[in-house]
């Protein structure tokens, strides 16, 4: 087993995104769905400032999680296990990335929506919804295909863990059956925000659960054939 400084840093990366994540989203006062509704911008504008600060720090969560991410390959990635840990981490942080942006539009557009709609009419506000229609879908095509994207990597991540036990077992099947279900809840079950929801948590957990097992047992990179 390696434990050292790099296993160490890994660790506590994933244990830090995921703090971030949860303590972001849990501390937020208000939630925006899949959409940007004409209701956010009055809930938000209640405590923009304290709404723009969780939303900071839920969006440096999914970087944190990137960061953690690159540290898993600087540590394992060597011959013959790169082969699936290379482009598994690597669909992972773009996904992550991909949810990252989409998050950061709607920290922008929902502060800045409070104060385009401030003093406007129902009429007005909605006439102001209407217009950013497009943006709106094209945030929301982000965030399924971020979750797709990193669905994938986490296939082939969980593959890599299973197949050279470079962590505990249980924690690479967890890893491929997350990315399993986040790809077969978006692709396969339409108008499906809801149910996915619980799949952030899920993906939280992990996130925890991959910072504990490196902080306690590190990495395993035994000597293979193929």
């Amino acid at each position: 087993m390696k434990k050292d400084f790099e296993t160490s840093f890994t660790g506590w990366s994933f244990i830090l995104a995921a703090m971030l994540l949860w303590i972001g989203w849990g501390l937020s006062p208000h939630h925006i769905g899949e959409y940007i509704v004409a209701s956010d911008f009055a809930a938000i504008g209640e405590d923009i400032w304290y709404w723009i600060w969780m939303y900071r720090i839920h969006i440096f969560g999914w970087v944190t999680m990137g960061i953690a991410l690159f540290a898993l390959v600087a540590t394992t990635a060597r011959k013959p296990y790169r082969v699936l840990i290379l482009p598994g981490a690597g669909m992972v942080i773009i996904g992550t990335f991909t949810l990252a942006i989409a998050n950061a539009y709607f920290y922008n557009f929902g502060a800045w929506g409070v104060g385009q709609t401030a003093g406007k009419s129902v009429t007005e506000i909605q006439a102001f919804v209407d217009n950013i229609l497009y943006t709106n879908q094209y945030v929301t095509c982000f965030i399924r295909f971020g979750r797709v994207f990193s669905g994938v990597g986490l296939v082939l991540l969980g593959a890599a863990l299973i197949k050279w036990k470079i962590v505990s077992v249980w924690l690479g099947w967890f890893t491929a059956i997350l990315g399993l279900l986040s790809m077969g809840i978006i692709m396969g079950i339409p108008d499906n925000y809801e149910i996915y929801k619980p799949m952030f948590h899920v993906k939280v957990l992990w996130l925890v659960m991959m910072g504990i097992v490196l902080l306690k047992r590190g990495v395993n990179l035994p000597e293979s054939k193929g």
